[in-house]
């Protein structure tokens, strides 16, 4: 009868820690890549490949809306920034969750950030923070590190 406990309780605490880790989303997916243009210059590029279904918001929205996708890159002696981030043309429409008109990209997008190199590599590292919706739900705002290396 003690065996029977202790292995009902098993499967129900692994049912329920798989009930919960089953109902994380996570909607976007990012990849990073650098591409050197000469000695001096290089492109780094932040890929999101977003879920059937869902949406990520653009770095260009107004007061009042969702958050904005924002890159955040820390300083380093091995290169400097070379203007902004730039993105694609996004998809641009009215949401009333939001009242407003708001900006976003579905399915892929590239975010692309020119530097100056200093010495031959670098590695660019940064943080990234972005917000996601479908047509139900937002999920909140989320913060992700990243280590771009440039050779």
């Amino acid at each position: 009868m003690k065996k029977i406990f202790i292995v009902a309780t098993f499967l129900l605490i692994t049912c329920l820690t798989y009930n919960v880790s089953a109902q994380i989303l996570t909607p976007v997916h990012w990849s990073y890549a650098a591409k050197k243009i000469n000695a001096k210059e290089a492109v780094v590029f932040m890929k999101a490949s977003i879920d059937d279904g869902w949406h990520l918001y653009s770095q260009f929205v107004k007061d009042g809306g969702p958050v904005k996708t924002t890159f955040t890159f820390t300083p380093a002696k091995t290169y400097t920034l070379d203007g902004p981030t730039k993105e694609p043309t996004p998809i641009t429409r009215n949401e009333k969750v939001f009242n407003m008109d708001v900006s976003f990209f579905e399915h892929e997008v590239i975010f692309q950030q020119k530097i100056k190199l200093k010495a031959g590599q670098a590695l660019v590292k940064g943080k990234l923070e972005y917000m996601t919706c479908n047509d139900k739900q937002c999920l909140p705002p989320e913060d992700l590190d990243f280590s771009i290396p440039v050779k």
